[in-house]
């Protein structure tokens, strides 16, 4: 076996499968909410989570809907998580009824820096790796720490070596 980068294990998101995967995660936060079991707000994390957000907010008929701008990483390099644009300060409280949505939770970095923020909100993500499952709430699927997911908005039409093998 060919040594290989840890990007090259990769796991290709199309955009229909991130849709059938986040309405699966809306359907899984339904009813779940602190008042009797309706959400107050939903809030993604740019950019990822802006997608996830949109389906699971309609889904569940969540018309507030607010953003918090966080970089971690720099094209492939995950660095340290900072706050570039916080939602709406008395929408948010210390977070109790509110969704924040993200598409991925790889290492935890991100959404650690947001559960300090509002450490009673409820944290969900589309994806989950095993390093950042214990900061998410709710998730639909678990792949490999060494997994490189490639979302539909990172993506061209192009052709793809063949996993093994050049034939």
């Amino acid at each position: 076996m060919t040594d290989r980068l840890p990007h090259e294990k990769g796991f290709h998101i199309s955009w229909d499968q991130l849709h059938r995967d986040s309405r699966a995660l809306a359907w899984r936060l339904d009813g779940q909410g602190p008042d009797n079991g309706a959400w107050r707000a939903v809030v993604a994390i740019t950019r990822g989570g802006m997608a996830p957000a949109m389906i699971v907010s309609r889904e569940l008929d969540i018309r507030v809907v607010d953003t918090i701008g966080v970089k971690s990483y720099h094209h492939q390099d995950q660095g340290r998580a900072e706050v570039l644009k916080a939602p709406d300060a008395e929408l948010m409280g210390d977070g109790e009824g509110v969704l924040i949505i993200d598409d991925l939770v790889d290492s935890g970095k991100t959404l650690e820096l947001v559960r300090d923020m509002y450490p009673k909100a409820h944290f969900a993500t589309v994806y989950a790796k095993p390093k950042g499952r214990p900061m998410v709430d709710t998730f639909i699927t678990e792949v490999s720490q060494d997994t490189w997911i490639f979302f539909p908005w990172d993506m061209a039409l192009q052709y793809v070596e063949p996993y093994r093998g050049t034939d």
